[in-house]
This record gives C-alpha cells, structure tokens and sequence, in this order.
C-alpha cells in the first residue's frame, strides 16, 4: 500500500524536527540506497546502502546540527514515488526524492540541495 504523500511528508518533517533517529529510519528498508553528494564528506561515498550506514550517517548529521529543522514547502507525487521540497533551518532549498515499496517503506532516496 502506497502511502499517502502529503501525510507521509507531515510525518518525515516531525520526525526530523523531533530529531527522532529511530522514528525517522522506520520510513526507509533495511536495504534502503540513500543518494546525497553531502554524505561524501562525512562518510567518503555518495551512495549510502543499507540501513545501518544510513543510520549512522544521519546520527553524526543530528548530532553536528542540534538546530536542524526542516519546513515542507511542497509534496509532489508520482507513480510509487514522491518528491519533498523543504527548507532547511538555514533556509536553504532542498528536496527529497523518496521511491516506496508496495508496503509503503522507502527502498531508493535521494536528497538535492540549492547549488547557490
């Protein structure tokens, strides 16, 4: 069952806001790929595989940044997949491109941020 976007979207933003780890990685399959080019300076690869990386990843990401807040500016949908566009505490835009499983969990993500 594929999820409803906006409130999955509600739900991703207050766990991030909560800085709630184990929260935040329920979205997301123990074999989840998580794509971002600012995991390269943290952990020397851009393509993160498997929950457990990605947890640890995110854990240093939290702990670094203890104002980090996210504000959804738009949830856009398509075929199993759905797109989040937010603003970071430093109010630089972002988004999220999240590919869902029948069961609703996150297999594929993919965070973009503003290049300026």
């Amino acid at each position: 069952m594929i999820p409803d976007y906006t409130l999955f979207a509600r739900d991703w933003e207050a766990a991030w806001n909560a800085h709630d780890l184990d929260r935040i990685m329920a979205h997301y399959t123990d074999d989840i790929v998580f794509r971002s080019r600012k995991a390269i300076a943290h952990t020397g690869t851009g393509a993160l595989r498997g929950k457990a990386d990605l947890r640890r990843y995110w854990a240093a990401a939290l702990n670094q940044q203890p104002d980090l807040r996210f504000r959804v500016q738009s949830v856009l949908g398509g075929h199993d997949m759905a797109v989040i566009v937010y603003l970071n505490h430093r109010d630089v835009l972002a988004a999220e491109t999240l590919y869902f499983r029948e069961d609703g969990l996150v297999e594929q993500a993919a965070a973009c941020h503003d290049m300026a």
